[in-house]
């Protein structure tokens, strides 16, 4: 215990305490008045400051998967390019809007300064191609055909082009092997929207900005599969644009490949004989107008009758869906769109609508014996059949006396499904019909699948027309005003039709009824609800979902989707009522309207079924149908204003068969050369880094041997046969 008195102590500990007190307080004035400084004297600063760092995304795009054939033939794949962009969004940061800048782009491409700046504008209603309707924050590019030194004046001068950049970048590619276009069936890519990125935001495919989407046919189908997912990197930068850190990185994921049944080699011989058959059908008169037949347009679909696998699908007019890579122009949007183009964008086969003729009997002839009808059983078949005042002539006014459905098949006799027909409409009340009319003409082509959509995995497939009663009243509803305006008793063809349509445009009439019982009329059928019909009748009742995509591969090839074929019902019909349309059908080819463009086929080795088709249409010449099957495939061809289904399309079906069996015109066979003498049922190999193991393919080169007229004409029964 110190003996130092306390208040010894005192003075001294006072004057440090002080001494403390003002050091603290004075560290404390400093530290707030610093604070006041950054906060309030200079806060404002500093927070723009703090603003301007922020995360920047670099976007890495993934490779677009290929679309291959069943071999593995790409049909669809990428390649590096030299593309030219723009960023829009600092052309309108400068004074001009960029003009100065595109002018000096347009003139080291070598294009007119207005073609460039129609290419960066926005497209709107009011603005026409080219334009660009993808995000405007994304780049635009230019052109994907730079050559190595317009790139390089672009970046050794990059002064001159601010906002412009020319690097490789992988586009999208249509090969056409061996010829095969194959453009509606793939469809084309266009720049994804804003309101697209915007729906896509809270799926588990979002869009990025420099996306490319699938606008038509499988790359419409399949874009979430094709598209794989970008890469993105986010780096950290300063309002300098230094990077200050790496925020997340994401590698990218290349698409998948989509292998189809397409077979390249068979879906270029569709596509040369189609456009032989439309070239052939123009050069023949048509004896109603004393004209040549237009022949303007056109499609044919090949299946595998067991599967419901799509072979080949080629459509008339067509297009080269390149002319959509890197930006369409101005010449090419309106050749594609025009009306005088007669729009080539629409697949025909599965968008395109015709009254199908007597293709259409199988559905009739089903129809009778659900009701009722004998299969066997004897039909007068007359050159003509009245009802009231209305005559309705069989085809060349022949007529064959009485003879069965089979028979009534096999030649295309008209009045036999007339009078079948008539019977069936006054057993359902004629113009009043019955509250528990059966409707068998009508209710049988429903179960058929007609009237509405296949359910093929391409988009905007359309349902057709089957016209029934409940069709003929809503049809009505929606006409009867404009047809009451338009409408005159005594006036001209048309004023009258619409006279009698705004009276009793509802009512199913007995003229309505036969004439729908051969394709005739409203009716309006697509060829793949034909090929999936007569697929059925060949494969023993099933009717298979029409499928073009066969599996979904990742891009090494260790994942494999497969896509198996579904089906959507059964025909209306017994084992026994087939057998006996299938007899039919096969005697067509022997015996009957088709056996004049089958001499020489080998019947026992490979039967040959099918039905031909002439239908009228009001205003138009006569469109051509061919319907056929074996056991394994399924064709079917349609040309508008093409003349008769066996004349027009039928010598165009037999030649892709003999390219698919590898038949000479006289029907002998050489295995080696047959493309497909039966469905293939493997896939294509894809390595794991990525390449493909796919043959080449040579452009289709038709047989130069004709047949000899005696062999052409076939046996004396198919000449007196020569008809639809």
């Amino acid at each position: 215990m110190s003996n130092i008195p306390e208040t010894g102590r005192t003075p001294r500990v006072q004057i440090r305490l002080m001494v403390i007190q003002v050091l603290v307080f004075s560290l404390l004035l400093t530290l707030g008045g610093r604070l006041w400084y950054l906060q309030v004297r200079n806060g404002r600063e500093y927070t723009d400051e703090a603003k301007s760092n922020h995360v920047q995304q670099v976007v890495q795009p993934a490779v677009r998967g290929s679309i291959l054939d069943t071999r593995g033939v790409p049909l669809a794949d990428n390649e590096t390019r030299l593309v030219v962009s723009t960023s829009r969004t600092e052309l309108m940061k400068m004074d001009d809007g960029g003009k100065a800048v595109l002018t000096r782009l347009a003139d080291v491409l070598g294009m007119k300064p207005k073609e460039v700046m129609d290419k960066v504008r926005l497209c709107d209603s009011k603005t026409p191609q080219p334009c660009w309707n993808g995000s405007p924050y994304q780049p635009i590019p230019v052109t994907d055909e730079a050559t190595t030194q317009q790139a390089l004046q672009i970046r050794e001068r990059a002064e001159d082009f601010p906002g412009v950049t020319a690097e490789p970048t992988a586009v999208r590619r249509y090969t056409a092997p061996g010829l095969a276009n194959t453009a509606q069936v793939l469809g084309y890519l266009s720049p994804v929207t804003d309101e697209e990125i915007t729906k896509a935001q809270d799926t588990d495919s979002p869009y990025l900005r420099s996306d490319q989407v699938g606008r038509s046919g499988l790359e419409r189908t399949y874009d979430k599969q094709l598209r794989g997912k970008a890469g993105v990197t986010r780096y950290e930068v300063d309002n300098l644009g230094r990077v200050i850190g790496l925020a997340r990185s994401d590698v990218a994921v290349p698409g998948d490949h989509v292998v189809t049944s397409v077979d390249a080699r068979v879906q270029a011989v569709a596509e040369y004989e189609l456009n032989e058959a439309m070239k052939a059908a123009r050069k023949e008169m048509d004896r109603n107008t004393n004209t040549h037949y237009k022949a303007d347009s056109g499609a044919v679909v090949v299946m595998e009758a067991k599967t419901g696998r799509i072979v080949a699908m080629a459509s008339q007019p067509t297009y080269d869906p390149n002319a959509w890579v890197g930006g369409i122009s101005a010449k090419d949007y309106a050749r594609l769109t025009g009306k005088k183009s007669n729009f080539p964008l629409l697949n025909r086969a599965i968008q395109g609508q015709a009254a199908p003729g007597s293709i259409f009997k199988v559905v009739s002839s089903t129809a009778a014996v659900r009701a009722g009808y004998n299969f066997n059983g004897n039909y007068p078949c007359p050159s003509s059949y009245s009802i009231g005042g209305q005559t309705f002539q069989n085809f060349e006014s022949r007529g064959y006396g009485s003879i069965t459905l089979g028979k009534a098949l096999e030649v295309s006799c008209d009045t036999v499904f007339y009078g079948l027909a008539h019977k069936e409409w006054i057993k359902d009340g004629g113009l009043k019909p019955k509250k528990d009319a059966k409707n068998w003409f009508y209710t049988t082509a429903h179960l058929f699948g007609l009237g509405k959509e296949t359910g093929i995995d391409l988009p905007n497939e359309v349902t057709g027309r089957i016209p029934d009663r409940e069709w003929k009243q809503k049809f009505w509803e929606a006409n009867k005003d404009g047809w009451c305006k338009q409408g005159k008793k005594g006036g001209t063809y048309i004023q009258r039709l619409a006279y009698e349509g705004c009276l009793e445009g509802n009512r199913m009439r007995a003229g309505d009824s036969v004439n729908y019982s051969i394709g005739q009329g409203d009716i309006l059928v697509t060829p793949i609800q034909m090929a999936t019909i007569y697929s059925a009748i060949s494969n023993g009742g099933t009717l298979y979902n029409p499928v073009v995509g066969k599996a979904i591969v990742s891009a090494d090839g260790k994942h494999v989707k497969k896509i198996e074929p579904k089906s959507h019902g059964k025909l209306p019909m017994n084992q026994k009522t087939r057998d006996q349309i299938d007899k039919a059908l096969a005697a067509v080819t022997t015996t009957g309207s088709a056996a004049w463009r089958f001499g020489g086929w080998p019947q026992k080795q490979i039967p040959m079924h099918a039905k031909t088709g002439t239908a009228e249409v009001y205003g138009k010449q006569t469109t051509s149908w061919f319907a056929s099957y074996t056991s394994d495939y399924t064709i079917v061809m349609t040309i508008s204003q093409g003349g008769t289904g066996s004349g027009a399309s039928g010598p165009a079906v037999r030649k892709i068969y003999e390219a698919m069996y590898g038949l000479d015109p006289k029907g002998n066979q050489d295995i080696g050369k047959a493309l497909m003498p039966e469905p293939r049922t493997e896939l294509p190999k894809i390595l794991p880094d990525g390449q493909i193991e796919a043959p080449k393919i040579l452009p289709y080169d038709p047989p130069k041997e004709p047949l000899d007229e005696q062999t052409l004409a076939g046996p004396p029964a198919a000449v007196a046969a020569r008809r639809d």
